[in-house]
């Protein structure tokens, strides 16, 4: 799996499965692009990925403001000529049941999840027609395809992630641009950490149990998922979102 001069665009590149993304990708061959709105930590990343020989530098980008998403693009475009694979991939926890959310949970929520995506795929697809070809990946989860009480709004976000990347597989798939989704389930990320505790608590064993594998997936596990859809082994596969749950949706 070649990814030599590609140039990959990874948004939530600072951490979690992102990182994992770049440093896998950029080990193949690639020209990576991080992400995010920590600095330090982007710029760690990056390297960590010069320090192992690959190339990649960071933009600082809040994906729930325009002119940055824009930036982005531009400055990938402004280095490297192109964008050939975007991994859309910041978002955040929360939510709670439908009569506790305030609405400025579901703002923030929404914002990164749902306008982040919108935002980041408008001017990765315009860039893209230009080239006359490009591969998107956005992150959902299994919680896009299913429901789970007390997330409500996290449930909602992931299920607007997948109409959108459906909807554009559909639009672009005769102009060279393949659009899926990557759907993790309960993955050991620092979010996974806020929101279940850190290794050997309780709530996380419990959560791991619902998985038939009765353990969380790795960031590499899914960063792998990403590298597929990411690839020409994925040629032909367009609109769909890829589970990577353990058996979770198998029940």
């Amino acid at each position: 799996m070649s990814f030599q001069d590609k140039v990959v665009l990874i948004t939530g590149g600072t951490s979690g499965i992102g990182e994992a993304t770049a440093k896998l990708l950029a080990g193949h061959g690639a020209k990576v692009v991080v992400a995010g709105r920590r600095t330090e930590q982007g710029n760690a990343v990056v390297d960590s990925i010069k320090s192992a020989g690959g190339e990649a530098f960071f933009v600082r980008t809040d994906v729930t403001q325009e002119e940055d998403v824009k930036n982005l693009v531009a400055e990938t475009v402004k280095k490297y000529g192109r964008v050939d694979v975007a991994f859309n991939n910041a978002g955040v926890e929360g939510s709670g049941p439908v009569h506790e959310v305030t609405v400025e949970q579901y703002r923030h929520i929404f914002d990164i999840n749902v306008l982040g995506v919108f935002l980041s795929m408008k001017y990765e697809v315009e860039q893209m027609l230009k080239q006359g070809s490009g591969v998107i990946i956005n992150t959902s989860s299994i919680l896009g395809q299913v429901a789970m009480p007390g997330a409500s709004v996290y449930n909602a976000s992931k299920h607007a992630v997948e109409g959108m990347t459906k909807t554009a597989a559909l639009e672009y798939a005769q102009q060279g641009i393949r659009v899926n989704a990557v759907a993790p389930a309960a993955t050991a990320t620092d979010m996974i950490d806020r929101f279940a505790g850190k290794e050997g608590a309780g709530s996380r064993a419990q959560l791991a149990a619902l998985h038939p594998m009765n353990r969380l997936a790795t960031v590499e596990e899914i960063a792998g998922a990403v590298a597929y859809l990411a690839s020409d082994a994925a040629s032909f596969t367009t609109g769909i979102s890829l589970p990577v749950d353990g058996g979770f949706l198998a029940r």
